[in-house]
């Protein structure tokens, strides 16, 4: 059963000059987890908001719980989860002050929403520093709140937009390991990210969006056989790179490339292990006793890279917007 479906989302701005999304459609099995990957300004955020009906679509469909997001948004409200890319918690309050004002927010009354917040303060670690005001949490404590607060009343799909952002990487595999526990407990998730690696840990499938639409989906493996084989890799004593060059090259059947600084001569490889034992037999006849050898499977970097042809970096219009929203503030 499929827990959300976006089918065919358009959502454009400044007079349709800017497409945000378009004509984006994906889904999310119940009970797994689907990873957004894509750069910023790709339409990531913008899909979030419209199934978490903060935004609507200019056309398109969407259902979450089984529930139509334009025509009953306030019911879809009742079974979702959100947390924004930044935590959405008063600095001014304690976390416990703030966990029991949402759980009122959301109606579940005095007793309930003190239960409900000692529950969640103790399940995410923050029952010592519940008592402290929030501008006193470090940036992991305040993600950890803000994604607790999420989780007020018990929602069937979390939305999370880029939960990392800004944590160190020991607060990013301690908020790793809460959404998986999330996700053993039967909570069904999509989460937009930048972090190659954080879609490769915790993904069932990843969908790589570009300029508004899924451009490839599959799981982690899958993507990564679309960029091809494995790379083979072999650093060599300077004096030596010419004829690894040679040697690699025609194993391989590709130009090798060279890294002159790190004296690595590397190619891809469709025989894996075969292409890296025939190398290592042809440098030894030639007299040659590599510093270092690896055979390495594509990244998630890799498959990026192949499929959008340009790295993580913001859009031309979106900085222009946030430019003029800056303006207009003044």
């Amino acid at each position: 059963m499929k827990s959300v479906i976006a089918e065919d989302l358009v959502k454009t701005y400044r007079n349709g000059a800017v497409r945000a999304l378009d004509h984006l459609s994906l889904d999310v099995e119940e009970g797994t987890v689907l990873s957004v990957l894509g750069p910023n300004g790709a339409g990531k955020t913008t899909c979030v908001r419209i199934l978490a009906t903060l935004l609507r679509p200019d056309s398109g469909r969407a259902m979450v719980g089984g529930i139509d997001v334009i025509k009953h948004p306030e019911k879809v409200r009742e079974v979702i989860g959100l947390s924004g890319q930044y935590a959405a918690v008063d600095e001014i309050l304690t976390g416990w002050d703030n966990l029991v004002m949402f759980g009122q927010l959301y109606h579940l009354g005095k007793k309930a929403s003190v239960a409900r917040a000692e529950e969640l303060l103790e399940r995410f670690s923050l029952t010592e520093s519940a008592k402290r005001p929030i501008k006193t949490y470090s940036g992991g404590m305040r993600r950890r709140l803000d994604l607790a607060a999420s989780l007020i009343v018990k929602p069937k799909v979390l939305f999370l937009d880029e939960p990392t952002t800004g944590l160190d990487p020991r607060g990013r595999q301690e908020m790793w390991s809460v959404i998986e526990e999330l996700v053993k407990g039967g909570v069904t998730l999509l989460l937009t990210t930048q972090y190659l690696e954080e879609a490769d840990q915790l993904a069932d499938e990843i969908a790589v969006i570009d300029h508004g639409k899924v451009i490839a989906r599959g799981t982690s493996d899958v993507l990564k056989k679309q960029v091809g084989g494995e790379r083979l890799e072999i650093v060599v004593e300077t004096q030596h790179i010419a004829k690894t060059v040679e040697v690699v090259s025609t194993v391989s059947g590709h130009k090798a490339i060279v890294d002159e600084g790190l004296r690595m001569i590397s190619a891809p490889v469709s025989t894996g292990a075969t292409a890296l034992i025939e190398t290592l037999r042809s440098l030894d006849i030639a007299g040659i006793h590599p510093l270092d050898v690896s055979l390495k499977r594509p990244s998630l970097d890799d498959v990026f890279l192949s499929l959008t042809g340009h790295a993580a970096e913001e859009k031309k219009e979106e900085v222009e917007t946030k430019g003029r929203r800056k303006k207009a503030k003044k």
